[in-house]
């Protein structure tokens, strides 16, 4: 006899440490998916209580009492569907990021993860100890597994599960974005689904969390690998898939997968999720930025105005003597096309009262980027000062190859609370652009803007070029150096000019000062400079092998 079972993954996006809201969002969700979808089964992402990840606040003494409140209220005010959620567990003074399978006012069951990621953003063994034993529950006569998140990329798990009699493998998940990340997912979701001999059913949340950026991708794969189901990227859903189990297997009901973005497409999904959570989780009004005529301050705009709405969005033309024409036309023109609010303030005059006032300090030496960097610390000044008096968030517009080679003035253009181009390669921002410009809505950033050479424009005929390799050199060594940890002798065998690798290399060693002061920005790339990085500020390191 044969058995249908309808699964609702919940694809949310969860606040942490909201504990009371997130269970709002349970009940509300079970709720629906029960009497809108007719499901038996919803399945939630990892620790969706306290929201993920919620790093120290997991050794706040409350949080156990809360967790367990909220525990009851869902075995309370839920019946007629099984609910498989995530929440951090306090056991015998050992910590356990753990599943619960309720039903029905009743707890059927308990899973604590086993594969605890301690890399790149991941750092789970400070809080919580391995699970070790295999969760299979008998939901409507499917045995049914439970894993949570890393689980999946290892094999004993599965294993595991297929040996205590598991026909088919929940798999709750918190995984966040970089580049090409859900085909990475698919591809080991469909080598554990043939290893098991059963499909696996992937949860995973959505939205912005500080640095990090969760884009969904919830999908089914059957018992062969195939992913027969996906969900929208980076949007919350309540997303069915129906399975059929026949008393020797489960068979997936085939549908039509959500296509995967193309990378341009994901990138930029990625960054206005992050600056829309970022802004709304923290309560800010809206975000001011400098727009300065350049290509990163005119996609950072573009980005803002997507993810919050123009009439959320502040930009500031700040001209020195330096400023071409151009530069204050073109950014006029970005401005009354997205239709923000924007002004000009002239900085001559505070760059002059400074200079004025230092000029006693100053007597018999020389002018260098010293000057320069007042007239960024001048703009940041100002920019700083609108953001206190009307609660806006202050966006800063430098991408990755300058903020890596210390390209960017500390307390200047690097002041603000939130970067979005951070982890956004200079030769990616401008694919990005280019991919704005596509969407059908007119040019949105001036073309002369992306045509032209960059300049941050604090001094007379200056381009990034004089100072840094171009850029298209620069970013692969940066890649190669940040990403993989190459170090200069390997990056100089893959045939690059080793006067300029050693320059660059010893650029991003002597700017680990400045990153360690910068804005949080959303993550991109398998290592961005945030909690995935993480070198001395004073070394002795040299370069070489």
């Amino acid at each position: 006899m044969s058995q249908t079972l309808r699964v609702v993954m919940a694809q949310l996006n969860l606040r942490v440490g909201d504990i009371h809201g997130n269970v709002e969002r349970i009940i509300e969700a079970a709720i629906s998916a029960r009497d809108q979808r007719q499901a038996d089964v919803i399945l939630f992402p990892e620790l969706t209580l306290c929201g993920y990840p919620p790093e120290d606040l997991l050794l706040r003494s409350s949080m156990q009492l809360r967790i367990e409140a909220g525990l009851r209220r869902l075995r309370d005010e839920v019946r007629g569907i099984y609910l498989v959620v995530g929440y951090p567990w306090l056991e015998d003074d050992k910590r356990y990021n753990a599943a619960a399978v309720i039903a029905d006012g009743e707890l059927l069951a308990t899973y604590y993860k086993q594969q605890l990621p301690n890399y790149r953003v991941f750092d789970e063994k400070r809080y919580f100890e391995p699970g070790q034993e295999a969760c299979v529950v008998d939901i409507k006569g499917v045995p049914v597994a439970v894993s949570i998140c890393e689980d999946i990329w290892f094999p004993e798990p599965m294993a595991q599960a297929r040996e205590a009699g598991a026909q088919l493998m929940l798999s709750l998940n918190a995984s966040p974005f970089h580049l090409d990340k859900q085909r990475e997912r698919e591809e080991i979701l469909a080598q554990r689904a043939r290893e098991g001999g059963m499909p696996v059913v992937y949860v995973n949340q959505v939205g912005g969390q500080d640095e990090l950026v969760f884009d969904g991708g919830s999908c089914v794969v059957d018992a062969d690998g195939r992913v027969c189901q996906r969900a929208q990227m980076y949007e919350e859903c309540l997303f069915p898939a129906d399975l059929r189990w026949d008393g020797t297997g489960v068979a997936v009901h085939q549908s039509h997968p959500a296509p995967l973005p193309e990378l341009e497409a994901s990138v930029y999904q990625a960054l206005v999720v992050g600056v829309r959570d970022y802004v709304a989780k923290n309560g800010f009004k809206g975000v001011v930025l400098g727009l300065s005529g350049g290509i990163d301050s005119a996609l950072t705009l573009a980005v803002a105005v997507d993810a919050l709405g123009a009439e959320r969005v502040e930009a500031v033309m700040m001209p020195y003597h330096y400023t071409a024409q151009m530069s204050l036309e073109d950014a006029e023109q970005q401005a009354r096309t997205l239709g923000v609010t924007y002004r000009v303030l002239p900085i001559a005059p505070m760059v002059e009262a400074f200079m004025a006032g230092l000029a006693p300090v100053f007597a018999g030496l020389g002018r260098d980027t010293t000057e320069e960097n007042l007239q960024a610390r001048c703009r940041g000044t100002l920019l700083m000062a609108i953001s206190n008096k009307k609660g806006s968030l202050v966006l800063t517009t430098g991408n990755k190859s300058e903020v890596a080679v210390g390209y960017c003035t500390l307390y200047g253009d690097m002041a603000g609370g939130f970067d979005v181009l951070k982890d956004v390669p200079k030769t990616l921002v401008f694919r990005l652009c280019e991919y704005r410009n596509s969407l059908g809505q007119g040019e949105i950033i001036p073309q002369r803007v992306i045509d032209r050479p960059p300049s941050a424009e604090l001094a007379p005929g200056q381009k990034d070029e004089d100072s840094l390799p171009p850029y298209p050199v620069l970013d692969e060594i940066l890649k190669l150096y940040i990403e993989y940890d190459l170090s200069a002798n390997a990056i100089i065998a893959e045939g690059f000019d080793a006067d300029t690798v050693r320059r660059v290399l010893r650029l991003v060693d002597l700017n680990e000062y400045k990153r360690r002061q910068a804005a949080v920005g959303p993550r991109i790339t398998q290592r961005g400079f945030g909690r995935d990085r993480r070198y001395p500020i004073t070394s002795g390191w040299r370069l070489g092998d």
